[in-house]
């Protein structure tokens, strides 16, 4: 009997351990969530109005902000910050404007309209707080190639001027590098009309650069970074005691269409990547 029940008790042990075995569930399979695609970006396009002698820097650093944002089209107009200005003034659409010089910036900030001097129009067209210097260029006195007039310095240009044979390209006087230009003439006390005979002029530095690079005329005054990239040889360069510090501000403007993606690629164009194409042609990050 105690045999049979010693058998009996392995018997129930056994089909209860199966049991335990037969009730284990499979774990239930969670689903992942559906991965959701962020939305593209609604295409936007702005337009920048630059200097002249920003042209091939400003082309690279916006060529690079293709892969920051791929939305965004930036438009751009190069000339000379008056004609740009001029154009701006007579109503068209600019979202941001790079200047040469603080004087056409000065012309459209509110914050200066009731200063008759800087800004004669009285306009407001800069979105507030948006206006920064951004770069600093040099002034340079460049000659084509092989330099045949032997020009060595803004000290021998100023005495070949006032007394020698020679020709010198130089900016219209509403032209930021022809207004440099009549401080250094100024600073040698050289009459511009005295030697009106001897000047050929550009309405914005490219066509100052073009003039020395073919050879037209014996010497230029046109900011070192064009003629770093015309690769031309600078053979002086005007102090700040010269001519003032060549300083090339920005702003977003209230008279363009998309102010808060010009304010986005201003931003950028004060980052360490951006400021490298600046760099990489002779300009000195202000920022």
């Amino acid at each position: 009997m105690k045999k049979y029940l010693s058998l009996l008790l392995a018997l129930c042990l056994v089909l209860a351990l199966t049991a335990c075995g037969s009730s284990k569930e499979e774990p239930a399979k969670t689903e992942e969530p559906a991965k959701t695609e962020e939305p593209a970006a609604e295409p936007v396009e702005i337009t920048v109005f630059a200097a002249a002698s920003m042209q091939e820097s400003l082309n690279a650093a916006i060529e690079q902000y293709k892969a920051v944002a791929p939305e965004v089209t930036v438009v751009t107009t190069y000339d000379s910050s008056g004609t740009l200005l001029t154009q701006i003034k007579e109503g068209a659409s600019c979202d941001l404007f790079i200047s040469a010089a603080p004087k056409q910036i000065n012309a459209l900030d509110g914050s200066l309209k009731d200063d008759a001097e800087k800004n004669p129009d009285g306009l407001d067209c800069i979105v507030e707080g948006s206006r920064l210097d951004l770069l600093e260029n040099k002034v340079t006195l460049a000659v084509p190639e092989g330099n045949p007039a032997g020009i060595e310095s803004f000290d021998q240009l100023a005495d070949l001027l006032k007394s020698g044979d020679i020709a010198l390209a130089i900016g219209n006087s509403d032209v930021p590098v022809g207004q440099y230009t009549q401080k250094i003439f100024a600073y040698y006390g050289i009459d511009e009309g005295a030697i009106a005979s001897k000047l050929t002029y550009g309405s914005n530095v490219k066509e100052v650069t073009t003039q020395v690079s073919e050879g037209a005329v014996d010497c230029g005054i046109i900011y070192g970074t064009d003629a770093f990239s015309a690769g031309l040889t600078v053979v002086d360069s005007a102090t700040a005691e010269m001519c003032g510090q060549v300083i090339y501000p920005a702003a977003v403007l209230n008279v363009g269409e998309q102010p808060e993606a010009a304010q986005a690629f201003l931003d950028y164009l004060c980052t360490a990547d951006a400021l490298a194409c600046f760099e990489a042609v002779g300009f000195s990050p202000m920022v």
